[in-house]
């Protein structure tokens, strides 16, 4: 039921190609194996390219709306990523389909292009589970998983995802309390350590609240992750280094809070 998109790496558009490939095939009703086609269910319900799922990440972001950010370091990693959508387009997705016509063909008359690409990148990066296979193998296989890769998010959920890290374990979300049909599932996605800072690229959104934090007076903890990473509050989940915090917190000063209140 899975598809697995190949062993883990830090490069989304090698398992994106292989994906776009596949997800072709059941859009375009082109040659190619028939379990790409019988998987038309799952690929129905994925977020369309272009939809308003995916242009909420910084992925879609115009030039002008990443400076509005007033974030270098999201600025910077989102950039990297489209040069990487550019260079995977044009070695792999552009020389194969030159090749054949029925590779990555998006319809009758359009093959995929360099934004079809950087919409299957993004799926990638906001559905794939990494998980461990087995101990003697020491490798990890990117997986999109039917079902679990559609469980939204909720900070205070109290169901888990879990057996992602451990080698050889069964992937599987365990309800933390009883489950009546109908109840939305939900997980909190980034183990609940991550912060809109993540959220808004990876994902496309912002976090506003838990269940739980919803409706109240207070900054929700997304919001306060992320202070914390640019503060040093947090050594031990921050990845940033000294002068990152500084250029973050610089770039910050660029409008007071009254005029982004007023823009928003």
């Amino acid at each position: 039921m899975a598809i697995d998109l190949g062993r883990e790496s830090s490069d989304p558009t090698l398992p994106a190609t292989s994906f776009l490939q596949k997800y072709c095939v059941w859009k375009s009703d082109s040659d190619g194996p028939p379990s790409d086609k019988e998987r038309g269910d799952y690929f129905a319900m994925l977020p369309e390219y272009l939809s308003s799922d995916c242009l909420g990440s910084t992925d879609f972001f115009s030039d002008e709306a990443l400076e509005m950010l007033q974030s270098p370091l999201i600025k910077e990693e989102t950039l990297s990523r489209k040069d990487l959508v550019h260079l995977r387009y044009e070695r792999d997705v552009e020389t194969m389909a030159e090749m054949s016509s029925n590779l990555y063909r998006w319809s009758e008359e359009e093959v995929a292009t360099k934004s079809h690409l950087q919409w299957a990148s993004w799926i990638i990066t906001s559905r794939v589970l990494t998980v461990q296979g087995p101990p003697e193998s020491g490798i990890a296989n990117r997986l999109l998983i039917p079902l679990i890769d559609m469980c939204n998010h909720d900070r205070d959920s109290p169901h888990i995802l879990t057996g992602r890290a451990m080698a050889g374990a069964t992937l599987k979300v365990v309800a933390g309390v009883d489950v009546k049909a109908g109840d939305a599932i939900n997980i909190s996605y980034g183990g609940s350590v991550e912060g809109n800072d993540r959220f808004i690229q990876d994902y496309g959104f912002l976090d506003g609240g838990g269940s739980k934090e919803r409706g109240k007076s207070e900054v929700a903890e997304a919001y306060k992750i992320v202070a914390r990473k640019l503060t040093g509050r947090n050594r031990a989940l921050t990845k940033l280094t000294v002068d990152d915090q500084e250029r973050a917190l610089e770039a910050l000063k660029a409008t007071t809070l009254e005029e982004d209140e007023e823009i928003i």
